[in-house]
């Protein structure tokens, strides 16, 4: 019997759950899934560019863990635009990352960032450094939601 999956932190959710060739109907594409796990490795891998150790810290995962849904991960997509099948988005085990609210205090403009990715510099649209968490952010490092899914409480679609 395989060991059970352990829930992965996932920080986002993408903007679109499906990929396809242009000028070719759904209804007539193969479709490969890749899971929500798998979309945070590439989001962090190869679009942050973090190294796998660090990655993998934030989704609660080791390096050989991160590194192996990485590879499921590339050989996906690999498949998928090489033999012209569709992408959809969904499932896997996971749980969304707690979220910290910040806000500029020149700008107004307020922002969330995900636990465990440090205080933000500077706000990300003025550049000012006077930020501070906003008035309604009642999260603490100490309060961190807990899974509540099949086995982590995430989400195990």
């Amino acid at each position: 019997m395989p060991r059970p999956v352990k829930c992965r932190r996932v920080c986002c959710t993408p903007g679109a759950d499906y990929f396809k060739p242009r000028g070719v109907p759904l209804r007539d594409l193969e479709k490969i899934v890749l899971t929500m796990d798998e979309f945070e490795t590439l989001r962090l891998a190869d679009l942050e560019g973090l190294y796998q150790d660090v990655a993998g810290a934030r989704m609660g995962v080791s390096r050989q863990t991160f590194g192996n849904i990485l590879d499921s991960a590339h050989k996906k997509i690999a498949e998928c635009v090489v033999n012209a099948k569709a992408i959809k988005i969904e499932g896997g085990v996971y749980t969304m990352a707690d979220m910290r609210e910040f806000e500029c205090s020149g700008c107004r403009h307020a922002w969330q960032v995900p636990f465990g990715t440090g205080r933000p510099g500077a706000c990300p649209k003025c550049g000012s450094k006077d930020i501070h968490r906003a008035a309604g952010d009642e999260s603490h490092a100490g309060r961190r939601r807990r899974c509540g899914g099949a086995r982590c409480g995430g989400r195990s679609r």
